[in-house]
C-alpha cells in the first residue's frame, strides 16, 4: 500500500487544481517577523506543487532552495518555476538531503512537515539555519461544521470511510497545543508566535470532492470505497443545493532558532 507521504505524488496535477492558495497575510506575517532581506537565502521543506512557493515570489523573494520527497511534484514545480532562475527544486527526502555550506535565513514548510519526523526534522532544520533564522511551520487545519449539508456528508463518511469522519479530526485547538509543544520541546527553537487564518470558499460537487481527493487519507483509500464515498458525497451536496461552503482554516507557527 502507498504510504500517506507518497500518496500527493500520484495527484500533482489534481493538487495545483484544487488545493486553496495560503493567504497573502500569511506571508506578510512571515516576512514582519523574520525580517530578511530579497536576497537572503531561504529553505522550503516539502514544496508539493509550489503553492507556498508562489507566496513569497510573489513578495520579491526568489533565492528559494525547494526540497520535494515527490518526483512528480518536483517536476511540476519546477517547470512552473523555470523564469524564476534562483528557485532550485530538489527531489530528495528532506531526511535524506544534504544541505552543502548554505546556511539559511529562513525556512519553511507549508502543510508538509508532519511528514517528518519531529526528532530528526527540527534539528535538521535547526542546522540548515544562520544564528537567529527563522522557522515558518504552516498547516491547513479542517474545520468541522454542523450544517445540514455537512450533516448529510458526514453520514456518508460514517457509511463508507468512519475513520475520515469529522470526530477523527482533532479540532484546531488541538492541534495548535501538539504543534506548539513539538517545537519548543524540540530545544532548537524559541519566542513561538501563532497566527490563525480563516475564510470560506464555494465548490461545486465535482471541485469539492477533487479537493478532497488530493488528501492523504482519501488518495489511499481502495478503489470501489472510495467511488461509493464519492457518488454519496456528490449526492449529499446536491441535496441542499448547487454548490458547497468550505470554511479554510490555515494556522502558522513562526519561531527562531536558539543561539
Amino acid at each position: 500500500m502507498r504510504t500517506l507521504k507518497q500518496s500527493f505524488n500520484d495527484v500533482a496535477d489534481s493538487y495545483e487544481k484544487y488545493r486553496p492558495t495560503y493567504p497573502s497575510q500569511l506571508f506578510t506575517d512571515i516576512l514582519h517577523y523574520s525580517l530578511i532581506d530579497p536576497q537572503d537565502d531561504i529553505l522550503e521543506i516539502g514544496c508539493g506543487t509550489g503553492k507556498a512557493t508562489e507566496g513569497f515570489l510573489h513578495d520579491g523573494y526568489s533565492k528559494i532552495t525547494c526540497v520535494e520527497y515527490g518526483e512528480n511534484l518536483a517536476n511540476l514545480t519546477k517547470e512552473k518555476f523555470l523564469t524564476y532562475p534562483q528557485v532550485s527544486v530538489i527531489h530528495s527526502p528532506f531526511e535524506d538531503w544534504v544541505p552543502g555550506d548554505t546556511q539559511f535565513s529562513l525556512a519553511f514548510s507549508g502543510t508538509a512537515f508532519h511528514f517528518i519526523s519531529p526528532h530528526i526534522g527540527y534539528p535538521k532544520v535547526a542546522s540548515c539555519l544562520k544564528e537567529d533564522g527563522v522557522l515558518a511551520l504552516f498547516w491547513f487545519v479542517h474545520v468541522a461544521s454542523n450544517e445540514p449539508v455537512y450533516v448529510s456528508i458526514n453520514e456518508v463518511y460514517k457509511e463508507h470511510a468512519p475513520h475520515l469522519d469529522d470526530f477523527s479530526i482533532p479540532a484546531i485547538e488541538a492541534f495548535i497545543e501538539e504543534r506548539s509543544n513539538l517545537t519548543l520541546e524540540s530545544g532548537q527553537f524559541h519566542k513561538l508566535k501563532v497566527h490563525t487564518y480563516k475564510w470560506n470558499q464555494l465548490y461545486t460537487p465535482e471541485d469539492y470532492i477533487g479537493l478532497l481527493n488530493t488528501h492523504s487519507g482519501h488518495q489511499v483509500l481502495q478503489h470501489d470505497q472510495k467511488d461509493a464515498l464519492y457518488c454519496g458525497i456528490e449526492r449529499a451536496i446536491l441535496k441542499h443545493g448547487d454548490t458547497v461552503s468550505k470554511e479554510h482554516a490555515v494556522v502558522l507557527f513562526l519561531a527562531r532558532k536558539r543561539s
